[in-house]
């Protein structure tokens, strides 16, 4: 039913989807099955059509098939449907499970496959380069291990477009039903291979655009032998001052080109020569009288220990430049002055919090190199505090952010402030009367954050200062989430059950590295530059929306945050000229040094959308869509989302089979782009999320912790959580495997095998009840099925290959996310087997989502009566 990475066709279309029958011409609309409008019930019987290959393509690279993404088969190839008998012995069926069988009888290894999509994407680019040329072509996806050039474009690392080809005319663009998005994640991080962004001083560079802004780029176009040039972006004139004057050559490019990186790169930084404050950690604790009762002060006292101490040693010197402060806090603020010139540290004692006004600004904030022993000796006297009875819980934490933002605001720095809070969560006076689920008469989004704390985080963002919250307190239900102002200051927020086990002082130890070590820039400002013929008209992210769509600030940003542009036709594109798009962002590294970064990408547009669909990705729109419905969940009702997500793929599906068709095509053949193939099981996995679909065991906090997180995520990040990596460790006798990539669905699992999921907010080990003897002794160090421990649990360090090899792939899988998750072990027939059917997104999810084969049949359905 796939093409095969052997055929001829791959790169081009093929007829892999036929399934005769799906559409019969009278069948009575029944009620929606699984929250489906107008699906039908009546079951309907799959037959396969094989595809027999022809002589190869002359030039299978390229898009060159009439029909678009269904490429008519080549001379002497044929479709004959086979019945079961002529198919030849069939392998044998793994675990059965009625969450992968389908209601109209489908079945769901016969369908468009993501795991192929990958794959065969890998063995095309395997060993290959990529050059980034202007215009840009379809580059590999963000999953595919390749070598990425700038040849005068910027990296599909940094930016990412849903299709590659835009339409010419805005009428085209809403009939193709494609969104024209890009997905921006800045400071991406590169290839080891690649040659990193080249960094050139302010004086040396030429300067962009006088009209409207823009930087210097590829893409502008120059006249007069060089003493002018044309701005794609806004088609105004600039005249180039006489001394950074340089003739052109015959091609219309200046002769000094190939030696300045704004000329001949799609990315390059500029250092500007004025420089600010260096960033500073910060480190709020609780020590109230129900913290210090709970126990776990001295565990964290010993992790923020630990922490000083690698981060005094990464520096290799004593003179550590990195300023550090320290507050506590219970009812009251603590400020602790950490100079050097003093014999011991001094405590001074804030009571009023609510007009908060520092008592000395001079040795809030030190050089770890001066306070190292200081600090530290604070921290092992903070587990000593005797609790006040009349006391027992803290002030909110909003205060406690304001009062790190006040430090930072005298000082004039950003910095990170990391706030470890144990006790219950409450909330401030001013914001209980506007916050919580039932506190206010008004109906409001669950999702909708409260104005004192996007008035707090606004304050944050235009001081820099990224807060990072740490809980210590388990409080689901009631009162408001406190994750709003981490979100939206380019933060983070962590929740940890006892420190008093092993595994959770693992994960806070990680966490911290991965805060702390993180490569963070603050005070990013980001702005759009795009063709005069599109305007920007939406802009989605982890971010406070401002009035303009192409301007954001951000108090902070690092190598894993990516937001989604949407653009609109103001004008119809012309042919000859193409598209222009421009990121510029301008912020304040570690060290305060000034820097712009400047993103271009050229890109082609066409008057047939044929181009505009055989240029597109699957991956690129599930991120776009992604990050455009979770935005959107703050002010509109999740049931019209889901519905809305639905019947754009739907449309989508109904315009490439209207426009893609020129030879008559059966009712039961599924049409899709051949790049657009893994859309449908991608499309499907967001609707039933738990963000947009909860479940009975969904909890508040989670969902809120999942859509934060989620709208701040990369591509790589975004595909692998909505279509987990299922990892074949081995299966029987076998030696293990290099984690051979399955379909998410428990028709792959083998009971005789091992499978490790992985997504960014889950890590589950499966295990067959079949599994051998030696394999359970290699890993787990018992032979017996029945005595291996489930649940989370951290795998004994055993010297033997099996272990060795799944302990070097949870590392791997674990240094490229933003947080920490624990192994989770499950047997398989266990109760808490549920963790391991959320990673399976293929088939009936446990909050009552629809299952892909499902999901794939209605939207067939509903893209034939659209063309009714």
């Amino acid at each position: 039913m796939d093409i095969p990475a052997s055929s001829p066709t791959y790169g081009q279309e093929g007829l892999w989807g036929c399934y005769y029958g799906w559409a019969p011409p009278a069948t009575p609309q029944l009620n929606s099955p699984e929250g489906f409008p107008n699906a039908f019930q009546t079951p309907y019987q799959c037959q396969m059509n094989t595809y027999q290959p022809g002589p190869a393509a002359a030039n299978p690279a390229t898009h060159s098939s009439p029909t678009g993404a269904l490429a008519r088969p080549a001379a002497g190839a044929s479709y004959k449907a086979q019945s079961p008998s002529e198919k030849g012995p069939q392998p044998e069926s793994k675990a059965a499970s009625p969450s992968s069988e389908s209601r109209y009888g489908l079945d769901p290894q016969l369908l468009p496959s993501a795991v192929q999509v990958m794959q065969e994407d890998q063995r095309q680019w395997e060993g290959k380069t990529f050059g980034a040329h202007a215009p840009s072509a379809l580059p590999p996806l963000s999953t595919t291990d390749c070598i990425i050039e700038d040849k005068g474009n910027a990296s599909p690392c940094f930016i990412r477009c849903t299709t590659y080809s835009f339409p010419c005319e805005a009428l085209s663009a809403q009939q193709s039903h494609l969104p024209l998005g890009a997905i921006v994640t800045p400071l991406a991080r590169q290839h080891k291979a690649e040659r990193p962004v080249p960094v050139c001083e302010e004086g040396d560079c030429l300067r962009g655009c006088g009209e409207c802004g823009a930087y210097m780029c590829p893409s502008m176009d120059w006249q007069d032998c060089g003493q002018r040039f044309h701005c794609p972006f806004c088609g105004k004139f600039t005249e180039v001052p006489w001394p950074q004057y340089q003739h052109t050559s015959s091609h219309g490019r200046r002769v000094d080109s190939d030696r300045r990186p704004e000329l001949s790169l799609g990315s390059y930084e500029i250092l500007e020569p004025n420089k600010e404050e260096a960033a500073c950690l910060l480190l709020a604790v609780d020590v109230s009288g129900a913290s210090l009762r709970a126990g776990q002060l001295e565990s964290i006292c010993q992790q923020l220990h630990s922490l000083l101490d690698t981060v005094y040693r990464a520096e290799g010197t004593e003179q550590c430049a990195l300023r550090v402060g320290l507050l506590t806090y219970d009812h009251r603020v603590h400020l602790y002055n950490l100079s050097a010139n003093l014999s011991r540290p001094s405590m001074l004692v804030v009571m009023e919090t609510d007009e908060l006004e520092l008592p000395l600004t001079d040795g809030l904030l030190v050089p770890l190199g001066e306070c190292k022993h200081i600090i530290q000796s604070v921290l092992q006297q903070i587990p000593l505090f005797s609790p006040e009875p009349q006391h027992s819980t803290s002030i909110p934490q909003d205060t406690v952010i304001s009062t790190g933002l006040k430090i930072l605001q005298e000082v004039g720095c950003p910095g990170k402030l990391l706030l470890f809070h144990s006790s219950a969560l409450s909330e401030s006076p001013s914001r209980t009367a506007s916050s919580g689920i039932f506190s206010s008469n008004k109906p409001k989004s669950l999702f909708q954050a409260s104005d004192s704390a996007i008035s707090l985080a606004k304050a944050c963002v235009s001081q820099g200062c990224s807060v990072h919250l740490l809980l210590f307190a388990q409080q689901d239900v009631g009162g408001a989430w406190p994750g709003d102002i981490p979100h939206l200051t380019g933060g983070g927020l962590f929740s940890y059950s006892n420190l008093l086990s092993k595994l959770e002082k693992e994960r806070l130890h990680s966490d911290l590295m991965k805060i702390v070590q993180t490569v963070t820039v603050y005070k990013a400002q980001l702005r759009v530059f795009s063709s005069k013929e599109l305007s920007v008209s939406g802009c989605y992210g982890s971010f406070i929306p401002s009035a303009c769509p192409g301007l954001v600030a951000m108090a902070a940003l690092d190598w894993h945050t990516a937001l989604a542009l949407e653009f609109t036709h103001s004008k119809a594109l012309s042919e000859g000229r193409g598209v222009a798009i421009q990121v510029a962002v301008s912020y304040t590294s570690p060290n305060g040094e000034k820097r712009i970064r400047v993103h271009s990408l050229s890109l082609r547009c066409s008057a047939s959308l044929l181009d505009t669909f055989r240029n597109s990705q699957a991956e690129t729109l599930l991120t776009f869509y992604c990050k455009k419905m979770y935005c959107a969940v703050v002010e509109r009702p999740l049931q019209c989302l889901r519905e809305e997500l639905q019947a754009e793929v739907t449309e989508l599906l109904a315009s490439y089979r209207k426009i893609g068709c020129t030879t008559p095509v059966s009712s039961g053949q599924l049409v899709l782009p051949v790049f657009l193939k893994a859309l449908p099981v991608f499309v499907n996995s967001l609707r039933k999320s738990e963000v947009m679909l909860p479940g009975v065991r969904s909890s508040v906090h989670q969902r809120l912790l999942q859509r934060s997180r989620l709208l701040s995520m990369d591509t790589a990040g975004t595909v692998t959580h909505f279509y987990p990596q299922l990892l074949s460790l081995c299966v029987g006798d076998e030696r293990p495997r290099v984690g051979e990539v399955v379909r998410c669905s428990a028709s792959s699992l083998d009971p005789c095998g091992l499978y490790l999921a992985y997504r960014p907010s889950a890590l589950v080990l499966w295990v067959g009840h079949g599994v051998s003897r030696q394999a359970l002794m290699e890993l787990f160090g018992n032979s017996c099925f029945s005595l291996v421990t489930t649940g989370e649990i951290k795998l004994s360090t055993l010297d033997t290959p099996l272990s060795v090899h799944v302990r070097t792939l949870i590392d791997t899988l674990q240094s490229n996310s933003a947080f920490t998750v624990m192994l989770k072990v499950v047997k398989q027939g266990d109760s808490c087997e549920d963790s391991m059917q959320c990673c399976l997104v293929e088939d009936k999810s446990p909050n009552g989502g629809a299952s892909y084969a499902d999901f794939l049949y209605h939207i067939h359905i509903n893209s034939l009566r659209l063309l009714v």
